[in-house]
């Protein structure tokens, strides 16, 4: 397969797993096959997600806030946040490494609250590849204003060996 179609269906494969964890990366959709409970969240989280960008590198995704995942103000709970930017911030480096990822470091900058049946967009870059580690950034806007919600940044690293990594020192 040649790098252009094997980088077009990575983009497919991370385009059709922000749209439904469940998934997985293998692109089947067989509870059993996956750590269902793992995945809840990430279903949950991502549910009515709209993908209108994957390719080699990026992704871009929009929501609408959902009432459940909300704090006890009304305002999208951080931890919700959190697991979407983890998921774009997975999918965009999925793009690239062509693998599962664990996160191996994580941080999260919170700006301004979003609400329930708020669309927030999410914008996902790998920033950084270093020997096995991989960096990607997720911006969380609000769709309508443009308003920054959060920013995400992580370094990950695919979630067994492949042949781009099995060199690297670290």
């Amino acid at each position: 397969m040649g790098d252009e179609a094997k980088a077009l269906r990575l983009a497919a494969i991370a385009r059709k797993w922000l749209k439904d964890p469940r998934v997985g990366y293998s692109g089947d959709l067989n509870p059993a096959a996956s750590d269902s409970e793992r995945q809840a969240l990430s279903s949950m989280v991502m549910a009515g997600a709209h993908v209108s960008v994957a390719e080699p590198g990026r992704v871009v995704c929009s929501l609408r806030v959902r009432a459940p995942l909300t704090d006890a103000e009304g305002r999208w709970h951080p931890g919700a946040i959190a697991a979407a930017v983890d998921n774009a911030c997975s999918a965009a480096v999925f793009t690239v490494e062509g693998a599962p990822t664990v996160t191996v470091q994580y941080s999260m900058s919170y700006f301004s609250p979003a609400y329930p049946d708020e669309e927030v967009e999410m914008e996902g870059r790998v920033v950084s590849r270093k020997g096995k580690l991989t960096a990607a950034a997720v911006e969380v806007r609000k769709k309508e204003s443009g308003e920054l919600v959060a920013i995400g940044r992580q370094w990950m690293t695919p979630a067994w060996p492949i042949k781009s990594n099995k060199s690297s020192k670290l």
